[in-house]
């Protein structure tokens, strides 16, 4: 325990160090103050046209974004369902199904990373390549993009743009994606993560068995795959896999990098809008709750099941589905990271954790992936809460609500309001039409409580464009692919349009100076203000569906009763 301890009192201090600096590096970057790239950037902006650089209301902004996004789309439709006749395909696998080719499409541009298929199985190197690890880069930049633009709307004072979507979109890519990600897949490839064109081979075991090994250029797509949130797995068993995680130290670099952007993203808003006590107050508030959900997950797996007391080693807490050379810290630190960042990767098997240790993995999601959540986008998900919280502050102290001196009307009220309900429409109205039109029952592994689990999970995690899942859960159906791809779209893009929309209203209005009524949004009145708010309105949201899964199971659980 002591040791436990001891080294997650290391990854945050290791996490913080870096957070710190990268938020003020990427602040100066979306300022247009770093130019070493300076030739790159300037020949990409001239061949996209003159409209290229000039600053757009949030309108222009959201349909760039779109169109950028839907030719993406296009793009890696065409190449996932003709793999067959494209380059790189050693091992000579098909194209995929049309549906399973849009669920994927839509995965990967809306930074989901969703995987119906087994990825050495399935996947051609040029489709890893030129497919996924693109759209690893680019939905990773668009989210980027969006919380820049965001930021600018919140501290502009009084005007009508915020910025240009193909200059941010250009300079995430180019000033801090690319850099990173180059530096981590050379540390990978020295770890022994494989970087190859290469199919796979046959390999003798110790015990003289034959079995067959893929390859591919992997150490590149996971560098990108934790940096930008993706989570998209080279191998069907993701970062379980040797090959994509083989070492502790691999799997502290890959947890580090899957939260050190999100947790950036706090700074580097603080840097932007002109108040870095502000940015300190949201990492403040995402921090509370990542604690607060890691304890949990730790504890729930630290003591193993109570079915087996007795039967196994009780301080060896619950094993299945994780990897001795992680253990139970490794495991669940990843699990309480790649949840609460939408990452989506995962280096143990998320279906055979405790009944609670499922539920705070499948909470981080539902609370919209505001626990320091993607690129970019998480920041935008929580300041819809902090437009919530500094309302419902308003109505206690009998004021106009105001955050950063603007005043938060019904107009910015109603839209965040409104975007909330993206989750609960995704996560729980699909996942009914999929009981009702029986094809949840044929995709669940187990019978009982934990198959609503499973079920729920999946569908909570396309909304929430998280990817990971309750592995028993079979997604690759026409049904499946296709809902799971609407919730993806829903999850992405109901909340990044209205944000901008907000983004853009409070842009447009003057800036008041506080005065001795105007309520902080910097303290620790403020901080725990918003904490509540979020659970509040997931607890509100999500509490009875999960008193029928999760719950449910772990009271069984504990009366000796199994399905």
């Amino acid at each position: 325990m002591d040791a436990d301890l001891l080294q997650f009192l290391l990854f945050a201090g290791l996490l913080v160090a870096l957070a710190v600096p990268l938020g003020a590096y990427m602040a100066a970057t979306f300022a247009g103050d770093v130019r070493f790239l300076a030739p790159v950037e300037r020949a990409l902006l001239t061949a996209a046209g003159p409209a290229a650089e000039k600053p757009q209301r949030w309108t222009g902004y959201a349909l760039a974004l779109l169109a950028f996004n839907a030719a993406g789309f296009a793009l890696l439709y065409l190449i996932l369902l003709f793999q067959d006749r494209l380059p790189l395909n050693p091992e000579g696998f098909a194209g995929l199904s049309p549906h399973l080719a849009f669920n994927t499409a839509l995965s990967f541009v809306t930074n989901t990373n969703w995987q119906s298929y087994g990825g050495e199985t399935t996947l051609s190197n040029f489709s890893q390549m030129v497919g996924l690890t693109t759209q690893n880069f680019v939905s990773a930049a668009s989210g980027m993009a969006v919380a820049a633009a965001v930021a600018r709307g919140f501290a502009t004072r009084q005007g009508k743009t915020l910025g240009n979507f193909w200059v941010d979109l250009t300079r995430a890519t180019l000033y801090i994606l690319l850099p990173a990600a180059l530096v981590l897949a050379l540390v990978f490839a020295y770890c022994g993560l494989p970087q190859t064109l290469a199919g796979a081979f046959d390999a003798t075991t110790l015990e003289g068995a034959h079995q067959t090994l893929s390859l591919g250029p992997v150490a590149s797509q996971i560098a990108i795959k934790q940096l930008g949130t993706n989570g998209g797995g080279f191998f069907n068993v993701n970062s379980a896999h040797p090959f994509e995680n083989p070492t502790a130290i691999t799997n502290l670099l890959s947890t580090l990098a899957i939260l050190a952007l999100p947790v950036a993203f706090c700074f580097t808003y603080g840097r932007m809008v002109g108040d870095r006590r502000q940015g300190r107050a949201l990492f403040a508030a995402m921090a509370l709750l990542f604690l607060a959900g890691f304890a949990a997950l730790y504890a729930s797996e630290q003591a193993g099941n109570p079915l087996q007391a007795g039967l196994v080693d009780a301080s060896a807490g619950n094993m299945e589905g994780k990897e001795v050379r992680f253990g139970i810290l490794g495991s669940t630190l990843w699990a309480a990271a790649t949840t609460a960042a939408s990452n989506g990767s995962v280096n143990a098997m998320h279906d055979s954790f405790t009944p609670l240790g499922g539920l705070v993995a499948m909470l981080n999601i539902q609370l919209g992936e505001v626990v320091f959540g993607g690129v970019g986008v998480g920041l935008t998900g929580m300041l819809l809460f902090v437009i919530l919280a500094v309302f419902l502050a308003g109505l206690m102290v009998g004021r106009t609500p105001e955050y950063l001196g603007k005043k938060i009307e019904a107009r910015e009220v109603k839209l965040a309001a409104l975007t909330l309900l993206v989750m609960p429409l995704g996560a729980l109205i699909l996942p009914a039409l999929a009981i009702a039109a029986g094809t949840a029952q044929s995709s669940v592994q187990d019978a009982g409580p934990h198959g609503l689990s499973e079920l729920l999970y999946a569908y909570s995690s396309a909304t929430g464009n998280n990817g990971s899942a309750f592995a028993g859960f079979t997604a690759n159906t026409v049904w499946h692919n296709t809902f799971l791809g609407v919730a993806m779209m829903l999850g992405r893009f109901g909340y990044i349009i209205p944000i901008l929309a907000i983004a853009g209203s409070l842009a447009a209005k003057k800036t008041a100076p506080p005065t001795a009524g105007t309520f902080p949004t910097h303290g620790a009145l403020f901080v725990a203000l918003l904490v509540a708010t979020i659970l509040i309105v997931g607890a509100l949201t999500f509490l009875p569906v999960l008193a029928l899964g999760p719950l449910a199971e772990h009271v069984s659980l504990l009366a000796g009763r199994t399905f």
